[in-house]
């Protein structure tokens, strides 16, 4: 999970670099970026959690991020920033996050509940 989420981090960095050489600086260009990156830095923050509680919050922050970009990512394409192929690229593994992200939030949850 921490490798699939620095990795993505570094596809929002890339990601950032061309939209803003090809379109200039756009205010949802950098908020792209900030949801994008802030996936895996609360990720990392979560795997050094002092508590099952704030490992959950944690993971909770990571998922509400990759629904966030995902809307991003989607606006992007829809006003024609980035192709088909692009979009396709990056979305896929944004919903890959989402949905590791989802599944340890519940699994960390319905453990918490025992």
């Amino acid at each position: 999970m921490a490798d699939k989420s620095k990795a993505f981090t570094t596809r929002m960095f890339g990601m950032y670099r061309y939209l803003t050489g090809k379109f200039g600086r756009e205010p949802s260009f950098y908020q792209t970026l900030r949801a994008g990156t802030s996936i895996g830095a609360n990720i990392h923050e979560a795997l050094q959690a002092q508590s099952k509680k704030d490992f959950v919050s944690k993971m909770s922050i990571a998922l509400k991020e990759a629904s966030e970009t995902e809307y991003w990512l989607d606006a992007l394409h829809t006003a024609g920033y980035l192709t088909e192929a692009q979009y396709k690229s990056i979305r896929a593994d944004c919903a890959e996050l989402n949905k590791m992200l989802i599944a340890i939030v519940r699994t960390a949850s319905d453990l918490g509940s025992q």
